[in-house]
This record gives structure tokens, C-alpha cells and sequence, in this order.
């Protein structure tokens, strides 16, 4: 799902925030999710997610709604499919939870 954050009150840093301070750990226990990822893109002011379900049962399980409260509007996009195939390669983080641009420190001059 993507949202155009254009016109909203909205910035890629204040959504950082609210990952930060709520979304990351609400996410942790939802039951089914087995990845979720905040993606953005600042050239063009959107910000999304892509949720990976254990099954179709899962995915339909409402969800929190708050970064559309924050928004102020539903995603712009939202697109569902099918996954045909997973597979993890060689890797040296043990796991993916804690990672991103909003869970790290800022460096000097990076938002």
C-alpha cells in the first residue's frame, strides 16, 4: 500500500516518529504477520507497506488503522496478491526486527 503524503501534514520523518513510538511494536504481535516492511520515498512524498501473511485467513484480520488517521486519508494504493514463492538467502543479520532507517540513529545532516 502506498499513500501520496502530499497535502496531508504529513512527512516521511514524522511517520519515522510514529514508527518509532507505536507502529513497529502494535505490528510485533499481530497474529499471521510474518513480515512487515514501511517503505518511502522522499523524491516523491509517498510512504507504504508491504505485509507478508501466514495465510489468507490472516490477512484478513482487521488491522490498526492509525497511520491513515495520521494521514488523514486510506492508502492511494493497496494491492493484494498471491506469493508463488519464498526463499531466504545467506544472510548475517539474525533477524530483520529493529532494522530500517527509523529504528537507527540519525548521522549529522540525515533527517
Amino acid at each position: 500500500m502506498w499513500w501520496e503524503l502530499a497535502g496531508s501534514g504529513q512527512t516521511i520523518a514524522s511517520l519515522r516518529a510514529f514508527l518509532r513510538d507505536e507502529a513497529v511494536d502494535r505490528f510485533a504481535g499481530i497474529e499471521g504477520l510474518r513480515l512487515k516492511f514501511w517503505i518511502s520515498d522522499p523524491e516523491t512524498e509517498r510512504w507504504g507497506a508491504v505485509l507478508l501473511w501466514e495465510s489468507a485467513e490472516a490477512a484478513a484480520a482487521p488491522l490498526p488503522a492509525r497511520a491513515a488517521e495520521l494521514i488523514g486519508r486510506p492508502p492511494a494504493h493497496r494491492t493484494l496478491f498471491d506469493v508463488e514463492a519464498t526463499v531466504e538467502g545467506v544472510f548475517s543479520l539474525p533477524t530483520l526486527s529493529g532494522q530500517g532507517l527509523a529504528l537507527t540513529p540519525p548521522t549529522p545532516n540525515k533527517p
